[in-house]
């Protein structure tokens, strides 16, 4: 998931991770897999420092000594609400369409995933809603009167 979104992952999961959490990570990673996370990390920095996006809360500047330092304000408080905004941030990237890694079109395709017994329960709500209630036969001309045909005991 880091490399969905390198600094966003920097940002609120990996900045409250303890050494020994980074090292078991970095051992299921394999020494390859966090060269090539670092290597995102700091392309993915040189871009938004190259061009900002002002649709993101996350900027990055040049610090004095050139190192590339965050400019978000208030994040996260701590590693839960961190983890929180991320699977937030994920899902509602993945529910809006971008994940470039997901096809989309596999499901938005698939009849087998809509959901046509509730399309058809709506449609039939909606026809049996707008009719009139009538006579079978047409008006009915008898007048009802006395009793029900029900017996009080």
């Amino acid at each position: 998931m880091n490399e969905t979104d390198p600094l966003l992952y920097d940002r609120l999961i990996r900045r409250f991770q303890s050494a020994a959490e980074r090292e078991t990570e970095g051992r299921v990673k394999g020494y390859s897999g966090i060269l090539e996370a670092d290597l995102l990390r700091s392309e993915a920095k040189m871009e938004a420092l190259a061009h900002p996006d002002p649709n993101v809360a996350l900027q990055y500047s040049r610090g004095p000594n050139g190192e590339i330092v965050a400019d978000d304000g208030d994040g996260p408080a701590d590693k839960e609400e961190g983890k929180e905004v991320w699977r937030k941030v994920m899902e509602m990237r993945f529910l809006g369409g971008g994940d470039g890694d997901f096809d989309y079109r596999e499901v938005d395709d698939n009849e087998e995933w809509d959901d046509n017994a509730q399309e058809r329960r709506d449609a039939e709500d909606e026809y049996f809603g707008q009719e009139e209630p009538s006579w079978v036969l047409g008006e009915d001309k008898r007048q009802l009167s006395g009793e029900t045909g029900v017996q009080d005991f």
